[in-house]
């Protein structure tokens, strides 16, 4: 249950009291921003409304096109409107669209960064301008910005998850590849989970190397195929998302591989869960990107009522098998209009 507190009375008791002590025509001075999970907003009344300024790392990525339009869908739900763009892995137009974010003024601004470190001096433009930014998906790691709050997978725990999975599959014996994308957070966080979970049990497994394959299928494809002619005896790959493993996947089938290599992706995308369904990945700790969608508005909102809102919020992860994907409605209403 939410308690709604009658805030113009709080407001009339604090200016009263504030004229009592330092006489008329004086303002009170400005509220000062705690730390952590105390970091709060004052009541905007007229932030009721407005707009919410969405930059995403790639619309081509379905998984960052749902964020998007969750977004929007849950914004218009609380009065705001979403204006939506996206960054397309270039650090540099994703800056200029946080310019053009604070030139109009927007309420709040949301980034899933395309370089995690690089997006710093745009972020601190807009605290500058004293709009808030959350992050969603893909944290800030700048130094001396701020970010109300990071909605997220729990990305650590789901690279450990890919690491049972690859584990399992190969029954603790092998060579296994690592196609990465180490320029993003959430990825950092991905492999982190997954050598710590190496690190935690007793294998034979030998890691030969990260290729960063940049988070697409093209990229990924041609690193895979670099990494077969080095690793002709490879027997598994984690790849840190869906268009990453299909690439690989399209690499393996081609080097006539395919039936030897074990994929284990990262996503839970349609075309992902497809793949697992047909057997070419073996499995994927998969995301939630409609609720972090919806949490990330919902945080925003709570943000202008005054609320506390938690500088992270961690959304869990679960292993998605080729059994579930015998049972997945959606999976099963997107392959029926598919032959249809």
């Amino acid at each position: 249950m939410v308690i709604v507190r009658n805030r113009r009375a709080d407001w009339v008791a604090v200016i009263f009291g504030f004229m009592a002590v330092l006489g008329c025509g004086k303002e009170p001075p400005p509220a000062v921003e705690t730390a952590g999970s105390e970091r709060t907003a004052p009541v905007n009344e007229s932030a009721q409304s407005g707009t919410i300024g969405l930059s995403v790392l790639t619309l081509t990525n379905p998984f960052f096109k749902v964020i998007a339009d969750t977004v929007k869908e849950e914004a218009a739900k609380h009065g705001f409107d979403a204006l939506v763009v996206s960054g397309e892995f270039d650090v540099a137009l994703q800056r200029n669209q946080v310019k053009d974010f604070i030139v109009k003024k927007v309420s709040a601004i949301v980034l899933t960064p395309c370089d995690s470190k690089a997006i710093g001096p745009a972020i601190q433009e807009a605290n500058e301008a004293g709009i808030p930014v959350f992050t969603a998906d893909i944290a800030c790691l700048a130094e001396g910005i701020k970010v109300v709050s990071h909605i997220a997978t729990d990305n650590y725990e789901g690279g450990r998850l890919a690491a049972r999975a690859i584990l399992e599959r190969l029954n603790g014996k092998g060579k296994v590849a690592v196609v990465d994308f180490p320029e993003v957070e959430s990825v950092i966080m991905r492999t982190r989970g997954f050598f710590d979970e190496l690190k935690q049990v007793e294998h034979q497994l030998e890691i030969v190397g990260s290729w960063s394959g940049k988070g697409s299928k093209d990229e990924s494809f041609k690193v895979t195929q670099e990494i077969l002619q080095s690793h002709p005896d490879l027997n598994g790959i984690f790849a840190i998302n869906d268009p990453t493993a299909l690439g690989a996947y399209a690499a393996l089938e081609i080097a006539k591989k395919a039936d030897r290599v074990t994929i284990v992706g990262f996503d839970g995308q349609p075309e992902g869960k497809k793949a697992i369904a047909e057997g070419k990945i073996y499995a994927d700790p998969i995301q939630f990107p409609d609720e972090i969608g919806r949490v990330t508005v919902r945080a925003i909102i709570r943000y202008f009522e005054g609320e506390e809102v938690e500088p992270e919020i961690l959304i869990p992860t679960k292993l998605y098998y080729q059994a579930d994907a015998e049972k997945d409605p959606e999976l099963a209403q997107i392959q029926g209009h598919t032959t249809n």
